[in-house]
């Protein structure tokens, strides 16, 4: 009698497992069949957000359903991460995460949000090159002209960014600690916010990517003293790299990669990562590509999944040999 109970749980079991299988391949082959949210962290305006917004649009119309963005910021992205990782892991979240998810994990976690537990990676969409920016009436022509004040001025020069962990807040932190000086951190929650104050001179320099700052750049309303990278800009060929400078800033340090849920069937993840790719490849995203400073990568899950994991262990060590808090 025990083994015929037994047998019949098991029986069971298999039965619910196939069934369970059956639905979520017929989900995934049907897949998407109503609206889909990208969850980002930051306010709209920035580089990521731009991002963002084009591949929603590029998404919409591969898929003939609405891919809209939902800008969730605070907690330094903690509060947009929490978002997507707590919601259903049925394909119609997402979340367009940058290295400020590799950086919380030591900087600023959060209770009840893992990144590495709760989220399925599904590709590692782009990187972007970093500009720092003084205001149009700065007296600073160079990197070293900046350098050079703020050490016999410590403390006296204040520089923006999109809070504790944003790729500013990051790339300044790593420059002041290479150049051996000190500035003051002013976090914003609004970009245009931080760009008025720039523009105005409230702010003395900013550290953002280029995909964000190349209009204002070229507009004549805030000046490029350098930029990251191995190479200079294709927009700012006269603007050298830090790594011309002697600085060795050279890697970009702002990368963008989609997330869902945890539990969301990996049939949907296959998906939407083989359309991406095929998305990446389009003549109008490679312009878009050069335009705004992006390098798109693309890739497998389990690339993301290893770059991801690298950039905790990164950042963890940044975090205690630089001036991080």
């Amino acid at each position: 009698m025990r083994h015929r109970c037994v047998a019949a749980a098991w029986i069971a079991a298999a039965l619910w497992a196939a069934l369970v299988q059956a639905n979520t391949s017929a989900s995934a082959q049907t897949y998407p069949d109503r609206s889909v949210r990208i969850i980002i962290a930051f306010p709209a305006g920035g580089t990521i957000d731009t991002l963002g917004r084009i591949v929603a649009q590029k998404l919409s119309e591969a898929w003939g359903q609405s891919v809209f963005v939902e800008n969730r910021p605070g907690a330094s992205g903690n509060i947009g991460a929490a978002a997507a990782a707590q919601a259903l892991p049925d394909g119609y979240t997402l979340h367009l995460g940058g290295q400020v998810l590799a950086v919380n994990v030591t900087l600023a976690p959060m209770k009840g949000l893992d990144p590495v537990r709760d989220f399925e990676p599904i590709m590692w969409i782009a990187t972007a090159q970093d500009v720092m920016m003084v205001p149009p009436n700065s007296p600073f022509r160079s990197v070293k002209e900046l350098v050079d004040y703020a050490k016999a001025h410590p403390g006296d020069l204040n520089y923006a960014s999109l809070g504790i962990g944003s790729s500013g807040h990051l790339a300044t932190t790593l420059f002041s600690d290479l150049a051996g000086i000190k500035v003051q951190h002013v976090p914003y929650t609004s970009y245009s916010q931080a760009v008025t104050d720039m523009i105005s001179g409230r702010i003395s320099l900013w550290i953002t990517t280029l995909g964000g700052a190349i209009g204002n750049i070229q507009g004549g309303k805030m000046r490029a003293l350098a930029v990251s990278g191995r190479a200079r800009a294709a927009q700012l060929p006269d603007v050298p790299t830090f790594n011309e400078l002697g600085i060795g800033f050279v890697d970009e340090s702002s990368w963008y990669a989609l997330f869902a849920p945890r539990g969301t069937p990996k049939e949907i993840i296959a998906k939407i990562n083989g359309d991406m790719a095929r998305l990446l490849t389009l003549p109008d995203m490679r312009g878009r590509e050069a335009t705004l400073g992006y390098r798109f990568i693309g890739g497998s899950p389990d690339q993301l999944d290893a770059m991801f994991r690298h950039e905790i262990a990164k950042w963890a060590e940044v975090a205690k040999s630089a001036s991080l808090r």
